[in-house]
Parts: C-alpha cells; sequence; structure tokens
C-alpha cells in the first residue's frame, strides 16, 4: 500500500509536524505501509519536493507530483504553520481531482484556534460547516477527506462540534527517545555542563522557544521560586522553526534575555538553544521537574510532553481550555489551572520540589501512560485505517 503524505516543508529540526511525519514514516513500513512525503522545498530528509511554496500555484505542483506517484491513499498532516499559514492547502482537494482517485485523510494537528478569511464572525461558517460545505480552517480538507485523524481529545471535540464529523483519534509518541542515562549521571553531566550547584533543584522547560509555549511566565515564576532556594532552569530547545522565523527568533530571545535580566534571575537560567537528542535525554532524566506552561494549555498531542513522561519526569503543565483527560493532577502530572499565571506555575512547582511523595507518583503513573504510547502503535494504528478506507 503506497501512501503519499503531504506535509509543509519536511524540516525536522524547524517544524513538530515535520518531526512527528518522519517518526511515524520510519515505523509505517513494518505496519505494510509504503509512505512517500511530498514536502515543498526546503527539505532536511529524503522526500518529494513539489512546490516552492503552498500558495495556489503551489498546491497545483504538488497535486501533479502526487498523481505522478499513483498513490493508494493520499494523507495530508495539517497545520497551518508547517504551510506558513497559506490557507491554499485547504484547497488540495479540489487540485486532485481529475488526477488522483486515491482517498484523501487528513490528520489535523492545529485545529479549533484559525480562520480563513480571519475576521469573519464564527455564525458565518456554521452553516457551511454542518452542511459539510466548507470548513474555516481546513477550507475543503475536514469536508472532503474520507476520514479526520486527531491527534489528542480536545482536537476531536472540535470536530465533533464544528463539522459533526467523528475523528479518528491516534495518539503520537515521544518526540526525544529515552536513551538509557542513570539518574544519577545525568544529574552529574547537567549540574557541570551547566553550572548547577548539588543542592539546587534543577528545572526544565524543553521544546521549540516560542512566545506560545509560556517561558516568559515561567521567567516570572523563577523570581517567585528564587525566594525559597536557589532554584534554576535550563531552557532547552531552538527558537527558530517554520512557525518563528530567524528575525523574529532572535528578537524573542534578546526579549526573554533581558526579562531575565529584569527579574534579577539571568544568572539561574540557561538558554541553549537546538541541542542533540541525546543531550535532551540527559536533562530529562537529570530535572527535578519539567515545566511546560503553554500559553493554550498542555495536551498529549505534545512530543515534548510525551518525551517527558517516557523518562520518567515530573511534568508540571498548564490546563487546556478542554483539559486532556489523561493529564490528571497527582497522578500523571501537576496542573496549572490557570493560562499565563507565573503564580499558578510556582505553586505547581512548589507541590513537586515539596513533596517526594506527589513527585513519585506523578513520575510513576506520566510513565505509565506514555509507554502506552508508542510510534510503532500509531503505526499499526494508520494502517487500520487505510485498510478501512480503502474498504
Amino acid at each position: 500500500m503506497r501512501v503519499a503524505v503531504v506535509t509543509g516543508r519536511y524540516a525536522r529540526r524547524l517544524d513538530g509536524v515535520a518531526d512527528y511525519v518522519g517518526r511515524l514514516a520510519e515505523v509505517l513500513p513494518g505496519a505494510g505501509v509504503e509512505p512517500v512525503v511530498v514536502s515543498a522545498r526546503g527539505a532536511d530528509a529524503p522526500c518529494v519536493e513539489a512546490c516552492r511554496s503552498w500558495g495556489p500555484r503551489g498546491v497545483l505542483d504538488a497535486a501533479r507530483a502526487v498523481a505522478d506517484l499513483r498513490p493508494d491513499l493520499v494523507h495530508v498532516q495539517f497545520a497551518p504553520s508547517a504551510y506558513g499559514f497559506s490557507p491554499a492547502v485547504g484547497l488540495l482537494p479540489a487540485a486532485l481531482r481529475g488526477l488522483v482517485r486515491a482517498p484523501l485523510v487528513t490528520t489535523l494537528h492545529e485545529y479549533g484556534w484559525w480562520s480563513w478569511p480571519p475576521r469573519v464572525p464564527d455564525g458565518a461558517w456554521a452553516p457551511l460547516e454542518r452542511r459539510r460545505l466548507w470548513d474555516r480552517e481546513t477550507l475543503l480538507l475536514g469536508p472532503r477527506s474520507a476520514a479526520l485523524v486527531a491527534t489528542n481529545a480536545e482536537h476531536a471535540g472540535h470536530v465533533r462540534d464544528r463539522l459533526g464529523r467523528e475523528p479518528v483519534v491516534v495518539p503520537i509518541g515521544a518526540n526525544v527517545p529515552d536513551l538509557g542515562a542513570t539518574r544519577d549521571e545525568a544529574r552529574a553531566h547537567a549540574r557541570e555542563a551547566y553550572g548547577v550547584p548539588e543542592s539546587s533543584p534543577l528545572l526544565l522547560f524543553f521544546g521549540f522557544v516560542h512566545p506560545v509555549k509560556g517561558v516568559r511566565q515561567l521567567i516570572d515564576a523563577l523570581e517567585d521560586l528564587r525566594r525559597d532556594a536557589d532554584v534554576r532552569l535550563v531552557v532547552a530547545g531552538g527558537f527558530t522553526s517554520l512557525a518563528l522565523p530567524e528575525t523574529e527568533a532572535r528578537a524573542f530571545r534578546a526579549e526573554l534575555e533581558q526579562r531575565a535580566r529584569d527579574r534579577g534571575v539571568a544568572g539561574a537560567v540557561r538558554f541553549t538553544g537546538h541541542v542533540a537528542a541525546a543531550e535532551v535525554s540527559t536533562l530529562l532524566h537529570a530535572a527535578d521537574a519539567v515545566v511546560l506552561p503553554m500559553t493554550a494549555g498542555v495536551t498529549t498531542k505534545s512530543g515534548a510532553l510525551l518525551a517527558a513522561l517516557e523518562h520518567g519526569a515530573p511534568v508540571v503543565a498548564t490546563a487546556a481550555e478542554r483539559p486532556d483527560p489523561d493529564l490528571v493532577d497527582g497522578r500523571t502530572v501537576v496542573v496549572v489551572p490557570e493560562r499565563r499565571d507565573a503564580d499558578g506555575i510556582a505553586r505547581g512547582v512548589r507541590r513537586v520540589l515539596g513533596d517526594p511523595a506527589l513527585r513519585e507518583r506523578v513520575a510513576r503513573g506520566g510513565r505509565e501512560l506514555a509507554l502506552a504510547r508508542s510510534w510503532p502503535v500509531a503505526a499499526q494504528r494508520h494502517a487500520a485505517l487505510y485498510r478501512e478506507v480503502l474498504g
């Protein structure tokens, strides 16, 4: 079974969706699927580079490239940032018509927050969406796909509410494998490499460092936390990505560094930039707590979350508007109820650092949750869906 997997730009170092596609493509052959990734130019992994960008002309070029592959099925990976926030990818079903007979499946990596054109009242979209003629976010992808895939309960709920369709939920796996460092080895390495005293609690943020990740509020919380102890923070991850171009990324890093100086915590924060998976794995084992204070909240669509949980790190995470049912306060994570709340982040961290039993409980529960989700399992779920769609 040959599947054309369409993604915005297959640049795994710069985009979480591209990395997801890469991890899935690595294991799909074991489930009897031959994936061929179709991308815009600028990929950093083997694929078919079909277009310069994702404007209307690029979508037509991509449709022709997909047709040349003669796939049994076309699978689009949708997230606005992956396509440069161009809505034209939503017209791909129309571009494929007459060229490709293969059915279309779409995975919604982001859903429920964007519309095109903007500033159109929600009520104007609802009649079209109820009749499955048009979707404010995905244009024709949502209505015309033979099946829709969501990676978490929040996005699945938005699909049901808006399109009246039942998506297939296929959870993702961790985006950094556990490379097996012991806790003692990891602590010794991290404390020497990042200048953290042995007695100082070590907090870790891991992932792309973007304005929506809540690092501003985490720095504010660090100022509060350091009134009690010599708490240190490592922010591990790159700033530049498909969602945050280099100029904006440099400006945001400078903003965070200035914020740390203004809060008097500059000496207690280390920004690593992009780091290799082995170093991230070591940091995840070394951290006393991983803090993920995303401004939209955290769900199990986060590969960084799954990586932290798989490593057995206790995680402090902000709640999503539709809380993820798998992220249970005190069982799998420590939940910060409000978003953009530095005081709430500080309270959550204090709970973890001050209660060894809680720390052990959430680390154990989180790891069990993560280990139940693996990329080979995701591949089998996808293969089953493809067979169902193909009849």
